[in-house]
């Protein structure tokens, strides 16, 4: 059993792709994004005697606002089956030797597995790791079984989510798969107009150029829009990768909302998954705390109308190479918080109204 930095696309994305722990994050495109997201991707990866991957990292490789130190973070990994294997072991002490390399000082992951897991938690908490509060990757996210025929998913749905999809069509509202340059140039102009009405951030253009890129290579990704009267009202990417669907991104005009465009373009998107063996049917970030005048409980409300469940994932774990380092984190990360919560509480004080 052997560590090393894995280069071949394919024995990666088969190895993720069938594993329990399957997440886009953490697949070999995700790596290729890593420029974009300011980091640098490092794809640690065990092998066995026969050359058989057998545990993978996707590691970005980041720098600390502020401290202008390096550290590593593993989105929704490691990706191993079994985190009592020598697999583990081995991997993990791959990755602490290229932090001490490259003075990372620390190891942020957080697994794609169920929170509350005993087997994670005890075998992480034996290599060192300690629990944070403190994560990268929203822990709960909203998800359809989209095994079931289509007349059985609809049934499912609210009554008024299969009205609005019929409502958004009879009023005229098609849906097209945009394919080139000028769809994805489309798209993003309504993404924002979107960002800027609903106040969230989104990368450059170029970034969603390379998505479609990456994984528009073997039918992996599909970009919707949504149409009116020949002008493009609403959109969405969507993502595939083995079982599982993620709905990766959505924009919608500030004109006709009310035909209820986004409605028809999550049941395109279900559709699409659905067609290619997708099992399951990602819609992605959904609040922590579910009571009305959370943050995102109105995405939260659009997002339940399809039917389906909530998933609640591991909690965030770090392993610390440099302890004076990571204090200073922590610190850090108090003090942003604290700020945040009060920023909060100005808000919704009747002086700010």
């Amino acid at each position: 059993m052997e560590a090393r930095i894995i280069t071949d696309r394919q024995q990666w994305n088969e190895f993720v792709a069938a594993s329990k722990c399957c997440n886009i994050t953490q697949s070999f495109e995700w790596g290729e994004l890593a420029p974009h997201l300011g980091a640098e991707a490092m794809f640690a990866g065990v092998v066995d005697e026969q050359g058989n991957l057998c545990a993978a990292m996707l590691v970005l490789i980041s720098t600390a606002p502020v401290l202008h130190r390096t550290y590593f973070y593993a989105p929704r990994g490691p990706v191993i089956d079994d985190p009592d294997s020598p697999a583990m072991t081995v991997l993990l002490n791959f990755v602490k030797a290229e932090a001490h390399r490259r003075g990372a000082f620390m190891l942020k992951i957080e697994p794609g597995v169920a929170d509350g897991d005993e087997r994670w938690l005890t075998a992480l908490q034996k290599r060192g790791f300690r629990t944070t509060p403190y994560a990268s990757h929203i822990r709960d996210e909203w998800v359809l079984d989209i095994r079931p025929d289509e007349k059985t998913l609809l049934a499912d749905m609210k009554e008024k989510w299969r009205y609005n999809i019929r409502l958004a069509a009879r009023k005229g509202v098609t849906v097209r798969r945009g394919e080139g340059q000028a769809e994805v140039d489309t798209f993003y102009r309504i993404y924002q107009t979107t960002s800027e009405r609903d106040q969230f951030f989104i990368h450059n253009k170029a970034h969603y150029e390379d998505i479609m890129r990456l994984y528009g290579e073997g039918d992996r990704a599909a970009l919707f829009l949504a149409e009116y009267e020949g002008e493009a009202i609403a959109g969405i990417i969507v993502l595939r990768f083995g079982r599982w669907s993620w709905y990766m991104y959505g924009a919608s005009s500030n004109e006709q909302r009310n035909l209820m465009p986004n409605h028809l373009l999550q049941w395109n998107g279900i559709q699409w998954a659905k067609a290619r063996d997708c099992w399951y049917y990602n819609f992605r970030g959904i609040p922590d705390v579910l009571e009305e005048g959370q943050e995102l409980w109105g995405v939260y409300v659009f997002k339940r109308g399809f039917g389906g469940y909530e998933i609640r994932s591991l909690v965030t774990h770090d392993l610390v190479y440099q302890p004076l380092v990571y204090g200073a984190y922590r610190r850090l990360l108090d003090v942003k918080r604290w700020r945040d919560d009060r920023q909060r509480v100005l808000q919704k004080s009747p002086l700010h109204i």
